[in-house]
């Protein structure tokens, strides 16, 4: 088999304020829940005042307890319905509560509320046990918990899992984080001996951009306050500093060593960018809405108003002299770096559609554009940018590019939720990835190595595969 599923970092749940995500009842009690897809609905028993998150039975079937808005959960016998009581009297948390898991013996219960906290209760005596604090932002209610043996997990806002530490609970033994929502572009980077993977998103209630240990799958999102909006394109120059452009206007430089955004290291520009490419000696290229902008050293020093033509990708020749910026007219021009300048060199290069990626080899050999007639096209650089050959076999418009370290092999990415491993000297001769990402369109990328392909998508999920040709 010429590719195999090396590993999938899974997507965090979905989570939405105000929204329980653990809903259950008795499957063969006399009492019959149901939803309305808003909460649910016990019959017969009205002690709340506001809707029912939760309902669960205790595993020895003698009683079952509820947890709702209201911030009360109240305790019945499994046989009669008869209530026992209200945990914590009046008030068993000062929010909504949207989750509860029993103890496997029946005599405690773990839930998770929005007031940002998850609670450990002795039913027999009607007392709290352990008070787990989850922070003080929003991200930090608790929607959804469970005790499975010895593990108590509850599950946050921000969609991060919780492993909750009873010897000590101010702090949880573990955090399993990530994203929960669609995943736009990535990149890679060996840092300190180790290839991590950088994945951005779209949402505004996650961090954007998250880094991965590309062996292990630990990952933590970047601190401070980063993008306010979509991650468009990222990508990391020569000194290691990671470069990401945002429908926030921005183009952020984050050092890597830190991960930490600060307030340094950010240009503002004029419209919204699309895309960014870097080059060498401190040089990086942004297309935005109807323009393009040079900027050298973190800083603005030349753009292109109203080019003619509406540029959609961009990338920067690997000797840092030429730009090659893809339209959505279906071709792409190139640019000569001058200084603190661009020149258009007056030279088109037809695309077979409307452009979607540019990518230039590691050695700068050969240019590889993709389109959305479902074509990629490379062309010659030591030829004149002749074209060399062109590949086809997605069934839906292309959206990315990349090229292996080898030079030979190059990765597309589709709408059609496939991959294709393409040989550079033979188009025939391609390792095709069915459903690569089952969900979602595949959004992005990028090589560990010759043989260590990382892919994402609206799916919320980075997968490793290992390409054997």
């Amino acid at each position: 088999m010429p590719y195999e599923i090396k590993k999938v970092f899974a997507s965090l749940p979905q989570v939405e304020r105000g929204v329980s995500k653990i809903i259950g009842g008795d499957p063969k009690g006399n009492n019959f829940l149901y939803t309305n897809g808003k909460c649910v609905i016990l019959r017969n028993i009205d002690d709340h005042s506001r809707f029912v998150n939760c309902v669960r039975f205790s595993p020895d079937g003698n009683r079952f307890a509820t947890a709702s808005a209201d911030g009360q959960i109240y305790i019945y016998d499994g046989k009669t319905g008869e209530k026992v009581c209200a945990l914590g009297g009046s008030k068993a948390h000062d929010g909504g509560i949207y989750a509860i898991s029993w103890s496997p013996d029946s005599t405690h219960l773990l839930s998770a509320s929005g007031d940002k906290t998850s609670k450990i209760w002795d039913v027999n005596v009607n007392s709290v046990v352990s008070v787990f604090p989850m922070g003080s932002t929003v991200l930090d209610q608790q929607l959804g918990c469970l005790w499975q043996k010895d593990h108590l997990l509850s599950v946050s806002l921000s969609g991060y899992i919780n492993y909750l530490d009873r010897n000590n609970p101010s702090k949880p033994l573990r955090v399993i984080k990530g994203h929960s929502k669609s995943i736009q572009c990535l990149t890679v980077h060996k840092n300190g001996g180790k290839s991590y993977i950088y994945s951005g998103t779209g949402l505004f209630l996650n961090p954007a951009l998250h880094y991965w240990d590309s062996e292990t799958g630990e990952n933590d999102s970047f601190a401070g306050k980063g993008h306010t909006n979509q991650v468009s394109r990222m990508t990391v120059d020569e000194s290691g500093q990671l470069i990401s452009c945002s429908m926030d206007d921005t183009v952020r430089y984050t050092n890597l060593t830190l991960r930490d955004y600060s307030g340094q290291g950010v240009v503002k520009l004029d419209v919204q960018p699309k895309c960014v490419s870097v080059g060498p000696g401190g040089y990086a290229v942004v297309v935005c809405i109807g323009q393009i902008v040079l900027l050298k050293d973190q800083r603005k020093c030349f753009s292109i108003d109203s080019p003619g033509y509406e540029p959609e990708v961009v990338a920067v020749h690997p000797g840092g002299d030429t730009v090659a910026v893809g339209g959505a007219d279906g071709n792409v021009r190139l640019y000569s770096i001058l200084g603190t300048t661009l020149k258009d060199e007056g030279k088109l290069l037809e695309a077979k559609g409307p452009v979607t990626d540019v990518a230039y080899s590691h050695d700068g050999a050969f240019l590889a554009v993709c389109d959305a007639s479902k074509v990629v096209t490379v062309f010659s650089v030591a030829d004149g940018y002749s074209e060399n050959n062109v590949f086809y076999g997605h069934h839906a418009k292309i959206v990315c590019l990349a090229w292996s370290p080898d030079n030979e092999h190059f990765a597309s990415g589709g709408m059609d939720m496939m991959v294709y491993v393409w040989t550079l000297s033979d188009p025939e001769t391609r390792v095709k990835i069915q459903d690569a990402h089952r969900l979602h369109h595949v959004s992005s990328l990028a090589w560990l190595d010759e043989h260590t392909l990382v892919t994402t998508s609206h799916d919320a999920s980075v997968k490793e595969w290992t390409i054997t040709y």
